[in-house]
């Protein structure tokens, strides 16, 4: 029998690899023909609806025994699920439509050097020289990934545009993160995550109803395949995943471990999609991975 520490990283390596995969799922996606465009909404909302039933049920099944929540609660809860989960995705999704899956995943990735920006900022917080040396390093891999897909786009705004909202994505993530540390600590990670994930899925179905005709539900049986793979494989197993994890090894070395994630999206994207594979990109997202590790280090 393994022992749980072993199981531990088994289940971040497991959470990880679902993170990694949702790029390359949209990425698929976007890519099939179809007889009314695909927006990215419309996935998104796909996505979320998949999603929804293992929310519901975690949701209920956290709330049953505890207290009620305060209006002021309630607030927090739809406005951070906003950030955390409607608008960094919906601005994920817009932006894969421009940039390449590896790209994506290396500008999402620089969300905890974002976190320590805010704090300094806003918060009142002190930039150590060590932090301000996983910055640097953080954005230099970023810049030699760019650099990668300018050399190989034929549309350079298109990069641009990509990046853009991919960055507006890692920092509403961010700001998830910041605020949302209070509520976990009073509800608990699973209840707060599961009614976040019902208030974002109520504002993506909102801005689907708003912008988009029902004709558009009128997708190839492929999407919808790639939208519940999204769902259960990218969104639903890796957030449960990663809790066991934390639970089994620590949040440290849950992180840690999830650092492989730009790695195997860059694989994935190369295997699946066909993108190319360059020593900049490489060296961009060892820089990346070297950053986010050093910024995430405690204090000794």
């Amino acid at each position: 029998m393994k022992s749980p520490y072993t199981v531990g990283i088994w289940l971040a390596v497991l959470a990880a690899t679902g993170f990694s995969f949702k790029a390359i799922l949209v990425k698929l996606a976007y890519a099939l023909p179809a007889p009314i465009p695909l927006e990215a909404v419309t996935l998104l909302a796909l996505r979320m609806v998949f999603a929804l039933p293992a929310f519901i049920w975690v949701g209920l099944r956290e709330s049953r025994n505890a207290a009620p929540l305060a209006r002021r609660d309630w607030l927090f809860i739809v406005v951070l699920g906003l950030l955390g989960y409607y608008g960094a995705s919906i601005f994920d999704f817009i932006g894969l439509r421009y940039i390449t899956a590896g790209l994506e995943r290396l500008i999402l990735f620089t969300y905890p050097t974002l976190t320590v920006l805010i704090g300094v900022l806003f918060l009142g917080h002190r930039l150590s020289r060590r932090e301000l040396a996983a910055l640097g390093l953080c954005y230099a891999g970023i810049a030699a990934a760019f650099a990668h897909d300018l050399q190989l786009s034929h549309d350079d705004t298109a990069v641009w545009i990509g990046a853009a909202f991919i960055f507006a994505s890692s920092l509403s993530y961010a700001l998830y993160l910041v605020g949302g540390g209070q509520m976990i600590a009073r509800l608990g990670a699973a209840r707060f995550t599961a009614l976040a994930m019902l208030a974002s899925t109520a504002a993506t179905l909102l801005h689907f109803l708003l912008t988009q005709p029902l004709s558009a539900l009128d997708q190839p049986w492929q999407i919808y395949a790639l939208a519940l793979a999204m769902a259960l494989f990218s969104t639903v197993l890796p957030v449960f995943a990663q809790s066991a994890a934390v639970h089994r090894i620590g949040a440290g070395r849950a992180a840690l471990v999830g650092t492989v994630g730009p790695l195997l999206t860059i694989f994935f994207a190369w295997r699946l999609l066909g993108e190319s594979i360059s020593t900049a990109q490489i060296a961009g997202a060892a820089l990346v991975v070297a950053g986010v590790l050093l910024v995430s280090r405690r204090s000794t």
